[in-house]
């Protein structure tokens, strides 16, 4: 299958079924659009040559993943990202990968072992990993660390050795309003003509989940603001039955196209789609992929995505060039290349020209400053409720 992102960042191959890629901190960190930083720069650049490895010798990267290798998600494209990194810098760099499963009380003991090892970089990923970071990097000040889709409390001591970064997933979720809000009402085979579509989340008090969800919304509505949105939310990140059942119900009541972000729960709305004929956008990685040579890929118009391969990729290359913020955390978004859509052989025979065009052009409106797209880091409740509420 042919694919690309729109966004211009190339989507990782990756394999098998979704895990915990959706999954997010609950903090209400300040995330406006542009990048936040914290103090500590200049330690964090005294740090960085003083733990950069000899001269000659290869920079060791060790990757440790919650779960498992095979996700179809986050851990895939982390994975995916250091054999790139492998493959383009030879033998300037040596890579190894740990797979910590699912028991969390054994992360903390893995991400110690890491930090023992001969490692000058340590990368890890998601929320579950944010106090073990804060917690064990300021004990191994020797060793630089790189944790993605969340950040670290800078302030609770010296953590000058990490660097932080999230995606705004917001600004992709955006991108898939706009594509389901112009679907619904087109002549596109299994469109119908009510002007309402869906969206199926993991959990309501996972501000990443809520994220996606404002950006969908407000995306649908630039299309056209009297469109309905239907807000159904699982309860969690792996019951792929509710998350059917939801989105089988919002089939049935007029949407013809939703998009789920829930994690391993989503294989029950792709499901549901392929039931019901109707068409789903995958969240995190093209997950058209998953379901090559299936009948359910012929549903899935579209995914959001997070490009977590490439961004550390370009993390390593950083710190290998000394110019890696470390001290800092970052917040990664379309201007960055490592979120967009998913344009693939079935988005470009599903989805009319006008409306790339039009997703096209909402995308780079984003970069351009144009559109400002809402966020639900730092909103208050309220405001949460009644933005889904209204679009209801």
């Amino acid at each position: 299958m042919k694919k690309k992102v729109l966004s211009s960042a190339i989507v990782v191959t990756m394999a098998a079924s979704m895990l915990f890629g959706c999954a997010g901190s609950n903090s209400s960190t300040d995330t406006a659009a542009d990048t936040e930083t914290s103090a500590a720069g200049e330690a964090a650049g005294d740090a960085s040559e003083e733990t950069e490895p000899a001269s000659g010798d290869p920079l060791k990267v060790t990757l440790l993943v919650t779960g498992s290798f095979g996700d179809k998600a986050f851990n895939d494209s982390a994975q995916a990202g250091m054999q790139r990194l492998m493959d383009e810098m030879g033998d300037q760099v040596e890579v190894e990968m740990i797979e910590m499963g699912n028991d969390k009380t054994k992360f903390e003991g893995s991400m110690l072992d890491a930090s023992e090892s001969d490692a000058d970089i340590i990368i890890t990923g998601l929320w579950d990993m944010k106090e073990i970071t804060e917690q064990v990097a300021q004990e191994f000040p020797d060793k630089r660390y790189i944790i993605f889709d969340t950040d670290v409390d800078y302030s609770l001591g010296d953590l000058s050795n990490v660097y932080s970064m999230s995606y705004k997933q917001n600004e992709c979720a955006f991108l898939a309003g706009v594509l389901a809000a112009s679907l619904t009402t087109s002549d596109v085979e299994y469109a119908n003509e009510d002007a309402v579509i869906g969206f199926v989340g993991a959990r309501d008090t996972a501000v990443v989940i809520n994220d996606s969800a404002v950006g969908y919304i407000q995306g649908a509505q630039f299309v056209n603001p009297d469109i309905k949105v239907m807000v159904s939310y699982v309860g969690s990140y792996v019951d792929s039955a509710t998350a059917k059942e939801l989105a089988l119900t919002q089939y049935s009541s007029g949407a013809d196209c939703v998009f789920v972000a829930a994690g391993p729960a989503s294989v029950g709305v792709i499901e549901a789609a392929a039931e019901s004929q109707k068409y789903v956008i995958g969240v995190d990685s093209d997950q058209a992929l998953a379901y090559e040579g299936q009948e359910e890929a012929n549903y899935i118009v579209s995914s959001a995505i997070k490009n977590v391969g490439d961004s550390l990729v370009d993390a390593v290359k950083k710190d290998m060039a000394g110019e890696l913020p470390y001290g800092e955390y970052q917040i990664l978004g379309l201007e960055d290349g490592v979120v967009g859509l998913a344009d693939n052989d079935i988005y470009q025979s599903i989805v009319p020209e006008d409306i790339q065009t039009a997703v096209n052009e909402a995308r780079d409106q984003i970069i351009s400053g144009e559109i400002e797209v809402n966020t639900a880091y730092g909103m208050d409740e309220a405001t949460l409720s009644g933005i889904i509420s209204s679009a209801q």
